[in-house]
C-alpha cells in the first residue's frame, strides 16, 4: 500500500518563526545602534515575514540613514535570522511519531533556500522527515497544488487520504484543498488573510494538536 503524506509548512506552524524574528530584530538593532524605535519600526513592517526582505530592508536604510546597500543586508539577514528559530521537543516526536506511524512526512514551505534550509538544519526538522520542499528549489510556491505533488512524488507517498498543516489560509489552506488533501489550520497568524472558499478540516491553536488528528484519521 503507498503510504499517506502529511505535508506541513515551516514558519510559524512548526516553529515560532515570529518570535525569532523579534529576537533577531532586538539583536540586529542594537548592533546598528538603532533602539527600541529601530525594534518597533522592523515589526511594524515585517507583515508576517511576507513583505520582500528586499523591500523591508530599503525601507530601514531610509528611515534610519543606513550605509550599507540592501543586497548586503538582505544576504547578512539571510544568514543570521536563522540562529533566532528553535523548536519544540514535542514538535520533533510528532514529526517522528506519524514516521513511525507509516506516514511520509514533508515539510511544504514558501521561502528562499539558504534561509529556509538553515532553520531545518538549526532546528533539526530537516532530519526527522522524509523531504523538505522549498519554494525556491523547486521553482513552485503555495497555493499552487503542484508543490505538494511535487512532495508526494519526493516522498513516494500519495496525496489520496493526506494532510496538510499550516498557519496561512490562503497559502497552506486553500493550497492543500486544491491539492485534495485535509487539512489544518494552526492559530490565528493571518486574521485578514484570504480565506478558502472551504473550510479547513480542523483549525487548532497549535501544530501539537494536529499530530494525534492525523495519526487518528
Amino acid at each position: 500500500m503507498t503510504p499517506r503524506l502529511a505535508c506541513f509548512d515551516l514558519d510559524n506552524t512548526l516553529i515560532d518563526r515570529d518570535g525569532a524574528f523579534l529576537a533577531w530584530a532586538q539583536w540586529w538593532g542594537r548592533r546598528e545602534g538603532l533602539g527600541a524605535d529601530g525594534v518597533e519600526w522592523l515589526l511594524a513592517h515585517d507583515q508576517g515575514g511576507f513583505r520582500p526582505r528586499a523591500d523591508l530592508f530599503a525601507g530601514v536604510k531610509e528611515r534610519f540613514g543606513l550605509a550599507a546597500d540592501v543586497t548586503t543586508m538582505v544576504d547578512a539577514y539571510d544568514r543570521e535570522h536563522p540562529p533566532f528559530v528553535s523548536v519544540a521537543r514535542a514538535v520533533v516526536a510528532g514529526l517522528v511519531s506519524l514516521r513511525t506511524a507509516g506516514w511520509r512526512v514533508a515539510v511544504v514551505t514558501n521561502g528562499g533556500v539558504l534561509q529556509q534550509s538553515l532553520k531545518l538544519e538549526r532546528t533539526g526538522i530537516g532530519a526527522v522527515v522524509d523531504y523538505c520542499c522549498i519554494s525556491e528549489a523547486v521553482g513552485v510556491r503555495k497555493p499552487d497544488p503542484r508543490i505538494f505533488k511535487i512532495a508526494a512524488t519526493q516522498t513516494g507517498a500519495t496525496l489520496i487520504g493526506g494532510w496538510m498543516v499550516g498557519d496561512h489560509p490562503a497559502y497552506d489552506i486553500a493550497g492543500g484543498i486544491a491539492a485534495g488533501l485535509s487539512t489544518v489550520l494552526v492559530g490565528n497568524h493571518h486574521p485578514t488573510a484570504a480565506t478558502p472558499r472551504r473550510a479547513p478540516t480542523r483549525h487548532f491553536a497549535s501544530v501539537l494538536q494536529a499530530f494525534p488528528a492525523i495519526l487518528n484519521s
